[in-house]
């Protein structure tokens, strides 16, 4: 097959192939009435499939130079120096709260005990990691229907322990950077952005457009299916904080105290002439170890694809945008019975869902049916009130978690609003199939 032919060419021939293998056997067919209409899903082409193949057939498999394109790319487009990909959302959210108990922050290392203000109405993983450590999340309740942290409650949930903000900007839509940027601000506290839902969402900050996830200390994205753009699983962790961006580093690497990338040795040249803790004199650098870390790389099969889709990550955002605003107007006169999702001040969100809350005299479980049965897929608000899961029952009670208030509006999610999709993949055909199965459903 490759007789007389160069490394390069045949290299050539493959990814050809691939291409026209995705142009015959994998272009989606056009949406008949009656399909099914997921909330999401993968939106790739040829492109995808070529850098894939082209990483195989490199076969390095773990990080490289995929992984370094992809890394400087999502930096230049966020607008921010430091970026860490890693092997999903959650490990981002792990390595982004677990470098704040770096003992290298000094007096700011949140420690056990310590507190860190979030809310219950989202994705568990956020939380996680707070638990997992030993240190305390204190919730606080949302509004509706921003469904984003009730700003006015977080001097009530300030303590002397606290040391963190860490919350999600839910399903695109920014919570108040402002009020919690002043918050953290004026408390000398850490503020991590869950951006996993949010990734090209812009909030206006005294004057200033930043890309969510910018604003904080620490951001994070997920490359999920059904994210704003996918590698299958991965995510990414970003800063404009040197000294975080070398402490995420380490725990995203074994908690390696040394630099050098897979591969590469002795780049600080020093290697075998330095004594760290207790070590000997000239103890390998390369396996000296300055946190409790993890191995959560991503491979480069992953960061291959990432790079094409950031190619079309633009148009992505603004396809969201475009569908969202069809479903609005398409649900505009529904008011009466539905509570419609409104962008936060300062905002333009890259949409990841459309929330619909249904008022009083309106059972969300029964117009749910409704929709499924139109084989339209919906979700609840993730965890709805993460502390009535049964993860919690056996700290229930105790002084793990902290409860500010009542959670009201939180537990009214739980009970009343889901969500439809908004994903670039879906056709005007599609929206006005689920505009019109919700009219007549509701």
């Amino acid at each position: 097959m490759f007789e007389g032919k160069t490394k390069e060419e045949a290299n050539k021939e493959i990814l050809n192939s691939v291409a026209e293998y995705y142009k015959k056997y994998m272009v989606k067919p056009e949406y008949k009435d009656g399909d099914r209409i997921s909330y999401a899903s993968r939106v790739f082409d040829e492109k995808e499939m070529m850098n894939l193949v082209d990483s195989a057939l490199e076969f390095w498999l773990t990080s490289g130079r995929y992984t370094d394109q992809f890394e400087k790319q999502l930096g230049e487009y966020l607008g921010t120096p430091f970026v860490s990909l890693v092997n999903s959302g959650s490990s981002a959210n792990l390595c982004a709260f677990m470098a704040l108990t770096s003992p290298l922050l000094k007096e700011r290392q949140i420690k056990r005990g310590d507190e860190v203000i979030t809310v219950a109405c989202g994705f568990p993983t956020t939380v996680t990691p707070i638990l997992q450590y030993g240190a305390v999340p204190v919730f606080v309740d949302v509004t509706i229907p921003q469904y984003n942290i009730d700003v006015t409650q977080l001097e009530a949930a300030l303590s002397s322990k606290t040391k963190a903000v860490m919350i999600a900007h839910t399903l695109g839509n920014p919570f108040d950077l402002k009020a919690v940027k002043d918050f953290c601000t004026k408390h000398n506290l850490w503020l991590v952005e869950d951006n996993c839902d949010a990734l090209g969402s812009e909030y206006t900050l005294d004057g200033k457009i930043y890309k969510t996830g910018t604003v904080g200390d620490i951001g994070t994205s997920s490359f999920y299916p059904p994210h704003h753009m996918t590698m299958g699983e991965g995510g990414a962790v970003y800063t404009r904080n040197p000294l975080l961006h070398k402490i995420i580093r380490s725990f995203r690497d074994w908690g390696r105290d040394c630099i050098c990338p897979s591969g590469v040795d002795n780049l600080c040249k020093h290697r075998f002439d330095k004594q760290y803790g207790t070590l000997p004199l000239g103890y390998d650098h390369k396996y000296t170890y300055s946190h409790f870390g993890y191995n959560l790389k991503a491979t480069d099969l992953q960061a291959a694809i990432g790079c094409a889709q950031l190619e079309k990550f633009p148009s992505f955002v603004e396809k969201r945008k475009e569908n969202f605003k069809r479903l609005r107007a398409g649900l505009e006169n529904l008011q009466d019975k539905l509570i419609l999702p409104e962008p936060a001040p300062n905002s333009n969100p890259s949409w990841f869902g459309f929330l619909i809350t249904c008022k009083e005299g309106v059972d969300r479980t029964e117009l749910v049916k409704k929709i499924e049965a139109a084989n339209i897929q919906t979700r609840a608000l993730f965890a709805g009130n993460l502390v009535r899961h049964p993860c919690f029952d056996q700290i229930r009670g105790t002084d793990a978690y902290r409860v500010v208030g009542d959670l009201k509006v939180t537990d009214r999610i739980m009970k009343d609003t889901f969500w439809i999709g908004v994903y670039p993949g879906m056709t005007d055909e599609m929206l006005d199939k689920m505009v019109e199965v919700i009219r007549v459903s509701v």
